[in-house]
Parts: structure tokens; sequence; C-alpha cells
């Protein structure tokens, strides 16, 4: 089973990294986020990648390009211009870096992958969220409702403590640091797909999250699959901060390999 990755947006609320680098490429615990998000569908038997590139392209590709160079011994025959790769502790991936260019938005970008689908379902998420979610599950899920697309839907944390007092009194009975949000579900980005919504995007100006994915729920077949566990985009400075932490700290939930 393929995995398609939205990697070619500006990242404008991580402007501090993304004036520099694409967005998925910036780093949490010294890998990228996107190879972190690879890692988990690695984790559930998906070695086969297609990275949707736009905005700054060429750093992505120069990252896989380079990937057996950063993660092999090698020996060098300069009089023949030889390179030997040895004792290689990469990964057994299959990656397709698909130009879907600079202006194209999110349903435009998985339009311009149709060719290399096929005709099995097939994940689908961004290139900035991770958590510890089961893919076994949802492909189980998917494979029971029979319809053509399903969704992880989340639950994310409140952005700031809460302060819990009693009717009418100045005293702070408690203090929550990490409430819980407000109890709405929402697109937590791991997606699986039936190739037909192929034909539910208009072109390179569809916007994935507005028509097709209302026109698949009016229709009835978009289907959500609640996720409990941890979930954590990395859309600004304080997120990204918040994930090198965890790592750092050896508890990083979404590290399911």
């Amino acid at each position: 089973m393929k995995a398609v990755i939205l990697a070619g947006g500006l990242g404008s609320r991580l402007s501090e990294e993304t004036s520099i680098i694409p967005k998925p490429m910036v780093e949490i615990g010294g890998e990228p986020i996107l190879w972190h998000i690879m890692k988990i569908f690695a984790s559930h038997g998906v070695s086969d990648f297609i990275i949707c590139c736009g905005y700054k392209s060429l750093i992505i590709k120069k990252f896989f390009q380079d990937y057996r160079l950063r993660h092999s011994s090698i020996t060098v025959d300069l009089s023949a211009s030889e390179t030997r790769y040895d004792h290689y502790a990469g990964e057994n991936w299959n990656v397709t870096l698909l130009d879907t260019g600079l202006e194209t938005l999110t349903g435009g970008r998985l339009k311009r992958a149709a060719h290399l689908l096929g005709d099995e379902p097939f994940f689908f998420t961004y290139g900035d969220g991770v958590g510890d979610i089961d893919l076994d599950a949802l492909r189980a899920f998917h494979t029971e409702h029979g319809k053509l697309a399903s969704v992880t839907a989340v639950q994310p944390t409140g952005r700031f403590g809460a302060m819990y007092l009693e009717d009418g009194s100045i005293a702070v009975t408690s203090f929550n640091e990490k409430p819980k949000g407000d109890g709405t579900w929402i697109n937590g980005g791991y997606f699986l797909l039936d190739p037909k919504v192929i034909d539910y995007i208009a072109g390179d100006g569809t916007v994935w999250e507005h028509e097709p994915m209302a026109r698949l729920a009016d229709e009835g077949q978009l289907m959500a699959s609640r996720h409990l566990g941890f979930w954590h985009p990395m859309d600004t400075l304080r997120d990204k901060t918040v994930l090198n932490q965890l790592w750092s700290e050896g508890a990083a939930p979404w590290k399911t390999w």
C-alpha cells in the first residue's frame, strides 16, 4: 500500500524556519518531521511513498538523494571514479518526489499524483503532523465500512492552561497545565482513500478539505476513525519546541518504530 504525503506548501505560520527550508524539512530530534511521518508509516509496513513537492522542493530531493551517503560507510576509488556504499543503516523505502507546482492547492497536489496510485486504496497525509496513529486499525476500519474515504478524527489539547474557579469566587480551586480542548473532533490528517476520490478533485485550485471532503460527506462516503491517543501538528515555533522536547526526553509517543 502506498502513502501520499503533501510537502509543497509555504508553511507561513512557521516562517522563522520556512523562509529557509520547506516546512516538512523542519527538524525534530535532528531529522525532518517528514522523516518521522514516514517512519510512522514504515512501522506499519508501508514502504512506498509519493511526496508531493512544491515550495523549495530541491531541498527535499537533496535529502533523499544523499540519504544513502549519510547512512553508510563509503569507499571511493578515485582512479575509477567509483563509490561503494558499505554497511548501509538506512531505510528500504521507494520514494517518488513529485513536482506538483508552487501554487497548487492540497487537492490539486493529490490529483497530480493520480497516475502513480494504481487501483488499490492508499494512505494520504500532510507533512507536518505526528501521532501514535494505528494505521493497521485504520486499514481494517476502511475495509469494514467499504466507503471511499476514511479520516482520522482527533481532539487536540488546549493551547493554554486552564484555571477553575468556584461560582462567584476569586479563589482558584485548581489548575490544569494541559487541559483537554473543547471536545470538538477535527481532521487529524491521516486518511485512507479509494482512488475514486480523485474524481472529486477539479484541478490545481481545489482545496482537498473544502469541496472534495464536503461532497464525500454529503454522499455518505467519508467515515471518521476516532483517535484517542497522541496527536500533534507542527504549525508554529511553539509546536516545534514541544515536539523536540518530547523527543529529547525519550518520551515521543509517535515513535512507533
